[in-house]
């Protein structure tokens, strides 16, 4: 019966936590376009860049394989 006392306060928590969680993803935006991601697999690769709308970057460190020595 004791271990109630402890598990229903770790819920509670655990609840508070969840809902913040969701309230942070809405406020940010996570929600917000729900279809393209789903589509965009369907696409060429050479037109999904030219739709982004950033550039990305080029990775900067290279593995030890492919370094030139």
């Amino acid at each position: 019966m004791d271990i109630i006392y402890t598990l229903i306060p770790i819920g509670i928590l655990f609840l508070i936590g969840a809902v913040t969680a969701f309230i942070w993803a809405i406020k940010n935006g996570q929600y917000d376009d729900l279809d393209s991601p789903a589509h965009r697999i369907l696409f060429d690769d050479d037109a999904l860049t030219e739709c982004r709308k950033t550039p990305t970057k080029a990775p900067t460190a290279k593995h030890k394989d492919e370094r030139t020595t």
